[in-house]
C-alpha cells in the first residue's frame, strides 16, 4: 500500500503483451487514481499484440504506446495483490503478498473477434477486484 493508502496491484503474465496489459489499462480506468497499477512479464515480448491494441481501442482505451516490461523484485514486493495470468511456475512468489490467478485464454495468435471475449472477461474481473479493494 502506498503512503497515502492506495492499494498497489501487479498484473503479471509471461510476455506482458496482452492479458496483463489489458488488465492494467482497465484497472487504471476503473480505479480512477485510487489504485496504483503495474503490469509486467516474467519473459516480456518485444511489442504488444496488435489484436489486443485494436480490441482495447474499440472500448476507448489506447494502449498502443505501452511496451512489455520485465518484472522487477521491487514491483513484486510493493504490490498488495498480484494477479497472475497463465505464467504458472514462471511467476515468482513474494511472501506476504496476496495472489489471485486468473485462468484466461492467451490472446496470442487470436483474431480481434476472439480477443474481444478475453477483453470483456478481463474487464469484468478487474471491475470486481477494484470494487473489492476500494471498499
Amino acid at each position: 500500500m502506498t503512503l497515502d493508502g492506495r492499494p498497489e496491484i501487479l498484473f503479471l503474465c509471461v510476455h506482458n503483451a496482452g492479458r496483463s496489459q489489458m488488465a492494467a489499462a482497465f484497472a487504471r480506468e476503473l480505479g480512477g487514481g485510487r489504485v496504483v497499477v503495474y503490469s509486467a512479464g516474467s519473459d516480456p515480448g518485444e511489442v504488444l499484440n496488435p489484436a489486443v491494441v485494436e480490441a482495447m481501442k474499440e472500448v476507448g482505451l489506447d494502449i498502443s504506446n505501452e511496451l512489455p516490461k520485465k518484472l522487477t523484485d521491487e514491483m513484486g514486493r510493493r504490490s498488495d495483490v498480484i494477479v497472475t495470468m497463465g505464467c504458472g511456475d514462471a511467476c515468482p512468489v513474494y511472501l506476504g503478498t496476496r495472489y489471485v490467478d486468473w485462468e484466461l485464454r492467451d490472446p496470442a495468435g487470436q483474431s480481434v473477434e476472439e480477443v474481444r471475449a478475453i477483453r470483456d472477461e478481463i474487464r469484468r474481473r478487474v471491475g470486481s477486484l477494484i470494487g473489492e479493494l476500494l471498499v
